[in-house]
């Protein structure tokens, strides 16, 4: 029969080993999950910038042909 101390260390240690492994396995798990969100922000953040440079080349253009269209209405006075 197993005497008293070795059953208090088996009744001690092996929640707290499964605890531990349990840690380690959502410290593993929170890390696969921070690099997969780092990954989308990423990817976003391209579209965003890719959009916002469109809108700004489109703004640059609707600039010129106003500034034409104003030198155009101050030449003809």
């Amino acid at each position: 029969m197993i005497d008293q101390t070795t059953q208090a260390i088996l009744t001690v240690g092996m929640p707290t080993l499964a605890v531990l492994v349990g840690i380690l396995v959502n410290n593993s798990r929170l890390s696969d999950l921070r690099t997969y969100i780092d990954a989308r922000f990423s990817s976003l953040e391209k579209v965003i910038d890719a959009r916002f440079e469109s809108a700004h080349q489109e703004l640059l253009r609707v600039e010129g042909v106003l500034d034409a269209r104003l030198s155009h209405l101050e030449g003809r006075r």
